[in-house]
């Protein structure tokens, strides 16, 4: 049931709901773990409102110098690699050339700055990978005039694209976007970070924090350091500013990755992430999860998830401990520690994911869930099962009010033996023999039949069980398998009443047979109580259930002594005793049973109060 409850569960793992819910959990756990780490390896230089505000009267298109002088300032403040997060398809000199205005020096070096920054080799430009009309990629790359001035060419540009999943949360990255080294497919992050570790980024394969990469379009997950705003960020005007290397906050950018980017009102490169949810949900600008890819790659901070076996292991643990409660306590309580369990599954998802490991979390509470439909299924079929076994196997022995409690109560009769204390009834015909043989066949079955319907009555009615018929006797046990506390009182009454029943078969006896000289129609019953064995005695064939011990051997011996008494019922002193106050009893004698060391008090019970 447990390994059918992981199928289950491994398939719906495929569905696009499962991943939903498994990246809920993920998404949880970064918005309840807040910042996980303080970013070491980056920072970020924003275009932020400020700066547009300072520099409105200069056309964006136009800003060359401005970003020019930002480099130099940077490469001076000793940062080691600078990411420049804006894409141009045209520099502004190619712009002015392509009006064909009159030459002017502004014409020849307006973006000598930023030219000047490129050619120093610590700037890595973005290209972007979009989709033609007809279907196929293709590299948007800078203005061929800056390319011409980075000394690897193509090797100097990361692809700026980010890869959202379904719900257009952005989780993941490639490392590598294209395999084949003649294009630049390196990712923006990746070539940030092989920068950082001085490799290079010609190679097909790198190693960075212990981790191996490759040219091979692999998805990795990122580990943010924290929700938006957790990668240190300078507004440009910063560097802009007189005397920008004398700036504390300049100066603590050396050796790290800086990446300028757009971070303002207006812009556009903004992006869902795990901290997108929630009521305080926000997006993260694109040049942070940039930083962010950065650092995961520098820290070795990449959500890494469990190898396939430790995962199966998980999975089938847990599905096996859920199994296991479910079968061990009722449906509200296995409902119960089913949700406990669930919980504990998403404390430990939680737990690990502290530790930069992602649990699976949803596989195994849908395993839990299709354990529990599973186990309450095969409960129900077998309590329908037992019930209609135990009906098949009390229901014609006691009444249906007793059936039905039996059924309804929680512990059911250990069919394989128990002990109980119990009070059994014998009632036996007298003069049964000479009865037998002046009728035919048919007329003995008749009256037995008659006879067993009207005294089997009170035992019924007190809750008791018709054990068996042993010719023109009857056995029953009281206070099994139903426990009634009071069953020698029960017994006592049901006593009583089949000797009421039997006078009046004496009526129905003279009336039936007439004239054959039969003896007058009388029973005998006895009873003792004590502890005996009850269960399911018989062969694979033919099984009943029964009472077996001294207790039943003695109350059979005392529906013999009420002849000797001359008595209708004879119950021993342990039964009378039993019975509580109100039984009224005649005669007494004290016999020694056979096959009992111990003689018995056997008293006559002649009636029995009201309560």
């Amino acid at each position: 049931m447990a390994l059918l409850a992981c199928a289950l569960a491994a398939a719906l793992a495929r569905s696009g709901g499962h991943r939903a819910l498994e990246n809920l959990y993920t998404d949880s756990w970064h918005l309840l773990a807040g910042q996980r780490y303080v970013p070491s390896h980056t920072a970020l230089i924003i275009v932020d409102d400020d700066t547009l505000v300072a520099l409105k009267d200069d056309p964006l298109a136009f800003w060359a110098p401005h970003f020019g002088r930002v480099l130099e300032v940077l490469m001076r403040a000793g940062v080691k690699v600078i990411g420049f997060d804006f894409l141009y398809l045209v520099s502004a000199e190619g712009w002015l050339r392509k009006l064909e205005l009159p030459d002017s020096a502004a014409s020849r070096s307006y973006d000598a700055p930023l030219r000047a920054a490129l050619a120093q080799g610590r700037t890595v430009l973005i290209t972007q990978l979009v989709e033609r009309s007809d279907g196929q990629p293709e590299l948007l790359l800078p203005p061929q005039d800056q390319m011409l001035l980075l000394p690897r060419g193509i090797h100097d540009l990361g692809v700026a694209n980010l890869h959202p999943d379904e719900d257009k949360h952005v989780r993941h990255f490639y490392p590598a976007v294209v395999p084949d080294p003649a294009f630049p497919g390196l990712s923006l992050g990746l070539q940030l970070a092989l920068r950082m570790v001085d490799a290079d980024p010609t190679l097909s394969a790198w190693e960075i924090a212990g981790a191996r990469l490759t040219r091979a379009p692999e998805l990795r997950t990122i580990g943010f350091a924290g929700p938006p705003g957790t990668i240190p960020a300078l507004s440009m005007m910063r560097l802009l500013a007189p005397g920008a290397l004398d700036d504390p906050q300049v100066r603590a950018l050396k050796g790290r990755a800086v990446i300028l980017a757009a971070e303002n009102s207006g812009t556009l490169d903004r992006h869902f992430t795990p901290y997108s949810r929630g009521p305080r949900a926000t997006q993260m600008s694109g040049g942070e999860i940039h930083a962010s890819i950065v650092e995961t790659l520098l820290g070795a901070r990449d959500l890494r998830g469990l190898p396939a076996l430790a995962a199966w292991a998980w999975l089938i643990a847990v599905a096996g401990l859920g199994t296991a409660v479910f079968l061990r306590f009722g449906p509200g309580a296995g409902a119960a520690l089913g949700l406990a369990l669930a919980a504990a599954v998403a404390l430990a998802g939680y737990a690990l994911f502290r530790a930069n490991w992602l649990l699976p979390v949803a596989e195994p509470q849908l395993a839990l869930l299709a354990a529990y439909l599973m186990t309450l299924g095969l409960r129900l079929t077998g309590e329908a099962r037992a019930r209609a076994r135990l009906r098949s196997l009390f229901g014609r022995y006691v009444s249906d009010e007793v059936v039905e409690k039996l059924l309804s109560q929680s512990e059911r009769p250990d069919l394989e033996g128990e002990a109980a204390t119990v009070t059994v009834l014998f009632a036996d015909i007298r003069n049964f023999t000479t009865i037998s043989e002046k009728l035919t066949a048919h007329e003995v079955v008749e009256m037995l039949n008659a006879y067993f319907t009207r005294v089997c009555e009170p035992i019924l009615a007190q809750g008791g069980t018709v054990d068996k018929y042993i010719g023109d006797a009857v056995m029953a046990v009281f206070g099994s398998p139903v426990a009634h506390p009071d069953h020698a009182r029960r017994a006592l009454r049901a006593a009583l009443g089949m000797a009421t029943a039997a006078a009046g078969f004496r009526d129905w006896m003279r009336a039936r047979f007439p004239e054959r000289g039969l003896p007058e129609f009388a029973i005998g019953v006895g009873l003792h109580s004590g502890e005996a064995v009850i269960g399911d005695i018989g062969t694979p064939r033919r099984r009943e259930f029964t009472a077996i011990g001294d207790t039943v051997n003695a109350a059979a011996r005392l529906e013999g002594a009420t002849k000797l008494l001359g008595c209708t019922i004879a119950a021993s002193q342990a039964t009378v005793r039993a019975a509580g106050a109100g039984v009224r009893t005649g005669k007494m004698e004290t016999l020694q049973v056979k096959g009992r060391a111990e003689p018995i008090a056997v008293l006559e019970v002649t009636t029995i109060d009201p309560e």
